[in-house]
């Protein structure tokens, strides 16, 4: 609907206004098409920035009650809020991956399993204390990326280990909050689809319009 008011990205895009797609192709297509599809759109998204291979792990949250408050009845949903965990790129600010439930899982459950997913293009991962312990740190370490994870406490392990850390680029994990704030501010912190499917595809759609639109800001 925007698209049809935007002239100049139509010109951009060589497309005429009686030929862009009815409103409910978008929609459709979270049917049509499977996550992993959609993943791959993300992904291919974030590879038209330039890769940095530090990456920053965090999480935040998106409101689904946008839907009626019949249907919300009608389908005995009770849980309000999905968690999202992303894999940011600290230099260019693309989202990698991301990992979307209803159920909220620990962060250290979801953290090893988006980073072993791009492991093959990483060199190090900066997350918070929710991050931490250690059966996280031993499989991080063994896909041979280096976890830059802060500690709980004051002890001198804890301390040692977090100054080592801002020295090897900790500093950088504020970056992913960025792009949290960048997709919310611009595209909002709720989704609209009713189906908890059609959220999480939503979701990644939502990350990889974010990402590509720094590139269109030249044209």
């Amino acid at each position: 609907n925007r698209l049809k008011y935007m002239s100049e990205v139509r010109n951009v895009l060589r497309l005429d206004r009686d030929d862009l797609p009815d409103y409910s192709t978008i929609y459709k297509s979270f049917d049509r098409l499977k996550m992993w599809v959609w993943r791959a759109l993300l992904r291919v998204s974030a590879q038209q920035h330039p890769q940095s291979g530090h990456a920053a792990l965090d999480s935040t949250f998106f409101d689904r009650r946008r839907a009626s408050s019949y249907f919300r009845q009608r389908a005995g949903r009770t849980i309000q809020t999905l968690k999202v965990t992303t894999l940011t790129d600290v230099e260019s600010l693309a989202v990698l991956d991301v990992h979307i439930a209803a159920r909220w899982k620990h962060d250290t459950k979801t953290g090893p399993q988006v980073v072993r997913r791009n492991a093959d293009d990483l060199q190090s991962v900066a997350a918070d204390n929710g991050f931490q312990d250690w059966h996280t740190e031993y499989e991080i370490a063994a896909h041979d990326v280096e976890y830059l994870v802060h500690y709980r406490g004051s002890s001198a392990n804890a301390a040692a280990n977090n100054a080592l850390n801002r020295a090897n680029g900790y500093s950088q994990r504020w970056m992913a909050e960025t792009s949290y704030s960048t997709t919310k501010r611009s595209l909002g912190d709720a989704v609209r689809a009713l189906g908890w499917y059609r959220q999480f595809r939503e979701i990644v759609l939502m990350f990889a319009i974010t990402n590509i639109e720094p590139l269109c800001e030249p044209l």
